[in-house]
């Protein structure tokens, strides 16, 4: 796998095609990778005893390795 945390990667397909970010976490089993601040989606959360209200939290999805290319950080 060539692609690590903290590197440079431009997307290549999908909603945020062309959109750079840098890799928060990789799961090399599952072939996916978090990029910051790409791939958001809202997940919503159970009310229970700690919040009674429940709420709707907006995080980071994994995207598929294939979706990344690594970037060099000459070419800006």
């Amino acid at each position: 796998m060539k692609i690590k945390k903290k590197d440079k990667v431009l997307i290549l397909s999908g909603n945020y095609k062309g959109n750079k970010g840098f890799i928060k976490k990789v799961f090399p089993k599952r072939r996916k990778a978090i990029v910051n601040g790409i791939n958001i989606v809202k997940k919503h959360i159970k009310p229970e005893l700690k919040n009674p209200k429940g709420k709707i939290v907006e995080k980071e999805s994994p995207i598929h390795l294939s979706n990344l290319k690594k970037i060099s950080d000459k070419s800006k």
